[in-house]
């Protein structure tokens, strides 16, 4: 029987791994001195994006941790979306950065910012970068450092890391390179069949006055920035709250999900860019706010009572065009700010053992964070958006009666840690495990302005409840209104979920996942609040506790190596083994197979894998390639040839397929026993389409 990683975490968590870590270097840069606001409008605008695609063949996937969902293949790459705003007038700037990926990990955080002082020095750091994922449960995982999370996905892998890594600053290089004179304007829109909410349960248990504000229970809000270098649309950021769990946990192809769906739409589809031909000319992110209860699968409404089939791709579609044709509307009705100039501040906080003051909980009375435990709840994984979670015996709720058998565990939990997190049944004691925490437990909150608009950011993934409370105290502090505050969630790191007191005692996946224990909002909460009024006091809080480094100490790889490539017997790299039929219409997939080599030798980042060309007399040109949501890359062994690798590569031709005459081909690389690495080709027979 094969185990949920989430087991593998429980049976590591007993005993722990590995070697201490060190406290976070003195030599990055941290929060500076806050600069007053611009009187003026004027700025300077920059967009860029860079691949950051991890292992599509043999590691594991990030978001839905189920063991055996591991990369076979490409369906679509993950990139990172970078925005750089100065304004002229003070020569203050922030950087926002939207990444398509599971999460934004504290660990990746912290390098980039390493690289980032490196190559600027003071120009770009924690305070005026903002790093956001979308949340997508179908990019490469391993890319973690903390053990929570690198264990989730069978450990460490050192080439993931990087990728991303590396794809982030290129991203915010690239637009720092492009900076212009330019414009932002806000546009504003509502999205009312995109999302649902997965914990009904939970946001039950909220006050009327909190209920009241969703009255579907989601938040259908759509936020757009429109950036503009001179007289010319180039970015767009649309923000609005729904799970990256579209595809499911049955696909096992790195994708982009529903918000890079919308992004291709917009980006490819509309204005035509094409990632290969260099520079884009238009960029368009759809990050997150408080998406932690918001799923995108509409079928758990009692009027969608069937389940998804198959990875759902349908389902990732139809959700991803929603969101782009919500954010396009709101584009297009965008207007100019009140406010000019940007600000940013950042503070981090031990949500390990914070004093939290009666005026931000519930029933006014002081209360206190602990060390991060995690719940029954959270083992037994969200069943709204897990089709194939093994361990059946954990449920969401309180009803978990081997758990209660067994007392959950107890040791090395405190007695005032149990209280702090109850009731919550623990089965993981992160925070408290050897050789340090396995979750970032000193963690950055952020405030970042963008002429009106606000993004209260935090390393979590926050409900509908828990975003609006701390919007409502920043709006508040700020004096600004309501709309103008969003909570970035998934923003420079990742711990968790922050549920309200209320849903937390109802202890669904959202509340199991709540670490900090009952009162981690009404910690944010507080400090929120706080660095919102030095902010509006023009005061620097400083950068607070040192995070770990979390490049210190042991970091396991649970993956066997992968030896070196052979072809397929009696066979040379680049044959082709299954030839495309001669003909194909509009709607019909051909589908080539060659002797590859193992994808994860190149990851051909900011190139392709493969092309679909299209001939015209003696030349033939690229089409399509392996960014296209109509191509699909799958890597499988041949039987009884452990080190060959087999490349199927399909196209399912769309009908805006001109008629002619196409082929199919191949880029590979294989490695020798010495590490040498060879490129080579394939290209098969051609077809016409028509």
């Amino acid at each position: 029987m094969t185990l949920s990683r989430r087991a593998v975490l429980v049976g590591a968590a007993v005993g722990g791994v590995g070697a201490g870590a060190a406290a976070f270097g003195a030599n990055m840069v941290g929060a500076q001195p806050i600069r007053h606001r611009a009187a003026g409008q004027d700025y300077l605008v920059g967009v860029g994006i860079a691949d950051i695609t991890g292992a599509p063949a043999g590691q594991g996937m990030m978001g839905y941790s189920e063991a055996d969902q591991v990369t076979t293949g490409l369906l679509t790459r993950c990139y990172a979306r970078a925005y750089v705003v100065v304004d002229q007038a003070t020569g203050d700037r922030v950087a926002f950065v939207n990444t398509d990926n599971a999460c934004l990990f504290q660990s990746v955080h912290l390098v980039v910012m390493q690289q980032l002082q490196r190559r600027f020095g003071d120009l770009y750091t924690e305070r005026n970068v903002n790093l956001n994922a979308t949340h997508n449960h179908n990019s490469c995982g391993g890319t973690a450092r903390e053990y929570a999370y690198s264990l989730a996905a069978m450990g460490f892998q050192q080439n993931s890391h990087d990728a991303e890594v590396n794809g982030i600053v290129k991203a915010i290089v690239a637009a720092h390179e492009n900076l212009g004179p330019g414009s932002i304007m806000l546009g504003r829109g509502e999205l009312h069949d995109a999302s649902v909410n997965r914990s009904r349960v939970a946001f039950e248990a909220n006050p009327g006055e909190d209920k009241a504000a969703f009255p579907d229970a989601i938040d259908p809000q759509v936020t757009v920035l429109r950036f503009r270098q001179g007289g010319k649309d180039v970015g767009a950021i649309t923000w609005f709250a729904t799970h990256g769990t579209s595809l499911t946990d049955r696909n096992t192809l790195i994708s982009a999900d529903n918000k890079g769906y919308a992004s291709y739409r917009w980006e490819h589809d509309e204005m035509g860019v094409r990632h290969l031909d260099g520079a884009p000319s238009f960029v368009a992110a759809f990050p997150q706010t408080n998406a932690g209860d918001m799923t995108p699968n509409l079928w758990i409404r009692p009027m969608h009572p069937s389940g998804p089939t198959e990875d759902n791709r349908t389902n990732c579609a139809i959700i991803g065009e929603r969101q782009y044709q919500a954010g396009r509307k709101a584009f297009d009705a965008a207007t100019p700010m009140g406010s000019a100039g940007v600000d940013s501040v950042l503070h981090y906080v031990n949500l390990a053992d914070t004093a939290i003051d009666g005026d931000y909980t519930p029933d006014g009375k002081p209360a206190r964070t602990s060390p991060a435990m995690m719940g029954a709840a959270a083992m037994a994984t969200s069943t709204e958006d897990n089709w194939n979670s093994q361990l059946s015996f954990l449920q969401e709720g309180d009803a978990n009666p081997m758990v209660a058998a067994l007392g959950g565990l107890n040791s090395p939990i405190e007695d005032w840690m149990r209280d702090v997190q109850a009731p919550k049944m623990i089965l993981a004691p992160l925070g408290v495990l050897p050789p340090r925490p396995w979750v970032p437990q000193i963690v950055p909150l952020q405030l970042m302005r963008i002429g009106d608009l606000v993004l209260a950011s935090g390393p979590s993934e926050y409900t509908v409840v828990s975003g609006l409370r701390i919007r409502r105290l920043v709006a508040r502090a700020l004096n600004v209104p309501l709309e103008n505050v969003l909570l970035q969630g998934y923003a420079n790191g990742y711990c968790g979920y922050v549920t309200t007191p209320e849903e937390y005692a109802s202890q669904q996946y959202e509340g199991g996942e709540t670490l900090y224990g009952r009162w981690t909002l009404s910690a944010h909460m507080q400090e929120f609040d706080r660095l919102a009024k030095a902010l509006a006091a023009r005061i620097d809080l400083g950068r607070g506790p040192a995070p770990l480094d979390w490049a210190f100490g042991l970091q396991p790889n649970l993956l066997p190596p992968v030896p070196a490539d052979l072809p397929h017997a009696g066979r040379a790299y680049g044959d082709v083994l299954t030839q495309p039929d001669a003909n194909y219409a509009a709607g019909q997939t051909v589908s080539v197979e060659f002797v590859g080599a193992h994808p994860n030798n190149n990851f051909h980042l900011d190139g392709t894998y493969f092309e679909v060309q299209q001939g015209s007399g003696d030349d033939w040109r690229r089409v399509y390639d392996d960014n296209d949501w109509c191509t699909e890359l799958h890597w499988s062994r041949p039987d009884g040839q452990p080190a060959a690798s087999t490349i199927a590569i399909q196209w399912t031709v769309p009908d805006t397929a001109p008629s002619g005459r196409y082929r199919i081909r191949y880029i590979g690389d294989s490695r020798d026993g010495a590490g040498t690495i060879n490129e080579f080709t394939g290209t098969s027979a051609e077809f016409v389409v028509g």
